[in-house]
C-alpha cells in the first residue's frame, strides 16, 4: 500500500475512533476501504494539499445548489411489495392522443387496440435512487410514458421489513418481486419496456425467472446496462490478486459489524468526504473530463444510502445467478449496454449477456465507467430511442428530447 494510502486509512480509522472492540472493527474497515481507494487516495492527498477543507466544502454547497442533477419530479405514487414494505415510484404521463401507432407485436399482444400506452419501467443500482436516470428521463419526458421507482431501502421507499424485523437478507429474488409490485401499482395493464442499470438489470432477470408469463404476455424490449447475469464473486475491480482477495475476505464481515455502529459511521463517512469522493469517482467513471456538478451529484446519492443497508444488500451480489433467466427475452428487442471502463460491473459481463441473447444489440462505450447514464448520456439516450422505436414504444419519427452534458468541455447537445 502506498503512503498517501496508508494516510487514507488513518482518516477513516481516526474519524470512526471508539474503544475496544469498535476501534478494531474499523481498523479492519479501513484497511478494507484502503486497499480499494488505493487509485483514488494519492490524488485526495494532493488535493488536500492544494486546496484547503473549507474551499472543497464551500465547492460541494455551489455544486449542490447550482447543479440541476436529480431535480426532474412525476406523478408520486406507492406500491406494496409481498412483505409489506412500501415502495416509491413516479409516473411521467404523456397525452393519450399522442400514443403511436400500434407495431407488429402490440397488435399481437392486445389486438387492434391497446388497453393503454406503452410504459418504460426503469430500475436504478445499488446505492443509487431513481434519479440516476436523470439525462434519460429529461429526454423522454412527453414522447413516452415511463415509471421511475426507487429499490427498497433506497431513496424515497421504506426500509425493506423482512430485514428490519425479521433480519432476513435481501435477495435478488426479493427485488424482482418487489419490481412486480410496482408494475402491478403504476402499470397494471398495457405494454411494458423494461430498462436496468446494474442490480436495476438483476432485478429485472430476477422478475423473468418468477414471473416468466409477465414477460411473454406484456413486454416488449428490455435494456441492460452496466449489469450481469451472475459470477460477480470473480469481478476484481481493478485491484491486484493480493488486494481483492483481501477485500473479499473482510467485507461481508466489516459490513456487517458498521452496519451494527451505523450512526458512528456516518459520522466518519461526513469526516472522510474527501477521501470517499474520490473513491466514489474512481469507481463511477472512467473519462477525465466528467461535469463537476455531476460527479457530485452521483457523490450525493450513494453518500445518502446509509451504511446498513449497504452491508444489507451486498451478500445478495456473490449469490446473483440469472444466467437461464435471460432466455426468456430471446424473442424480444434487447439493448446491452456497458461502459469499457466499469469496475464494478465489467464489461466483460454484458458480452456474457449479449452471448446468451444473439439478437440483441451489443453497446460497448470506450471511456466510460459504471455509470454510464450519466458519464454519456448522449449514447445511452441514443440506444434506449432506437429500441424504443424498435419497439414500437414510439413513432419512428418521434424526436427525443435534449440530453444535457456530462463533460465539463463538451457543448450542449
Amino acid at each position: 500500500m502506498s503512503e498517501s494510502s496508508a494516510e487514507a486509512v488513518a482518516a477513516v480509522v481516526s474519524a470512526t475512533g471508539a474503544a475496544g472492540n469498535w476501534r478494531r472493527a474499523t481498523g479492519i474497515a479501513g484497511a478494507a476501504i484502503g486497499v480499494v481507494a488505493a487509485g483514488a487516495a494519492a490524488g485526495v492527498a494532493i488535493e488536500r494539499m492544494t486546496v484547503g477543507r473549507g474551499m472543497r466544502k464551500k465547492a460541494r454547497l455551489a455544486l449542490d445548489s447550482t447543479g440541476p442533477y436529480g431535480s426532474l419530479r412525476g406523478t408520486p405514487g406507492k406500491a406494496t411489495s409481498d412483505d409489506g414494505t412500501e415502495l416509491y415510484y413516479e409516473v411521467d404521463d404523456i397525452d393519450p392522443d399522442a400514443v403511436p401507432a400500434l407495431g407488429p407485436r402490440r397488435r399481437r399482444l392486445f389486438g387492434r387496440k391497446a388497453p393503454a400506452p406503452v410504459t418504460v419501467v426503469f430500475s436504478h443500482g445499488y446505492c443509487l435512487s431513481q434519479d440516476s436516470w436523470h439525462f434519460q428521463r429529461a429526454a423522454l419526458r412527453g414522447v413516452v410514458r415511463t415509471v421511475h421507482w426507487d429499490q427498497r431501502s433506497h431513496g424515497r421507499s421504506g426500509r425493506g421489513v423482512q430485514q428490519v424485523q425479521d433480519d432476513v437478507p435481501v435477495s435478488i429474488d426479493q427485488l424482482g418481486r418487489d419490481l412486480k409490485a410496482v408494475i402491478d401499482a403504476a402499470a397494471p395493464d398495457g405494454p411494458i419496456v423494461l430498462v436496468g442499470h446494474s442490480m436495476g438489470g438483476m432485478t429485472v432477470m430476477a422478475l423473468a425467472d418468477q414471473y416468466p408469463e409477465l414477460i411473454h404476455d406484456r413486454v416488449v424490449a428490455v435494456a441492460f446496462v452496466g449489469t450481469s447475469s451472475g459470477r460477480l464473486g470473480e469481478v476484481n475491480f481493478g485491484l491486484p490478486v493480493a488486494g481483492v482477495n483481501a477485500v473479499r475476505r473482510v467485507l461481508p464481515g466489516v459490513l456487517k459489524a458498521l452496519g451494527q455502529q451505523a450512526a458512528l459511521v456516518e459520522k466518519g463517512r461526513r469526516a472522510t468526504a474527501d477521501l470517499f469522493a474520490g473513491i466514489i469517482k474512481r469507481y463511477s467513471f472512467a473519462s477525465r473530463d466528467v461535469d463537476p456538478a455531476v460527479a457530485r451529484f452521483a457523490e450525493r446519492m450513494i453518500e445518502g444510502t446509509p451504511i446498513d443497508v449497504v452491508a444489507e444488500f451486498y451478500p445478495a451480489f456473490t449469490e446473483h445467478d440469472k444466467t437461464e433467466a435471460l432466455d426468456h427475452f430471446t424473442d424480444l428487442p434487447v439493448l446491452v449496454l456497458a461502459g469499457i471502463g466499469d469496475l464494478v460491473t465489467p464489461s466483460e459481463h454484458s458480452e456474457a449477456i449479449a452471448d446468451r441473447l444473439p439478437d440483441a444489440e451489443l453497446v460497448l462505450v470506450p471511456d466510460a465507467g459504471h455509470l454510464v447514464m450519466l458519464e454519456h448520456p448522449e449514447v445511452v439516450t441514443d440506444r434506449l430511442a432506437d429500441l424504443l422505436t424498435r419497439a414500437g414504444a414510439v413513432p419512428a419519427g418521434a424526436t427525443v428530447g435534449g440530453y444535457g452534458s456530462t463533460s465539463s468541455t463538451a457543448q450542449p447537445g
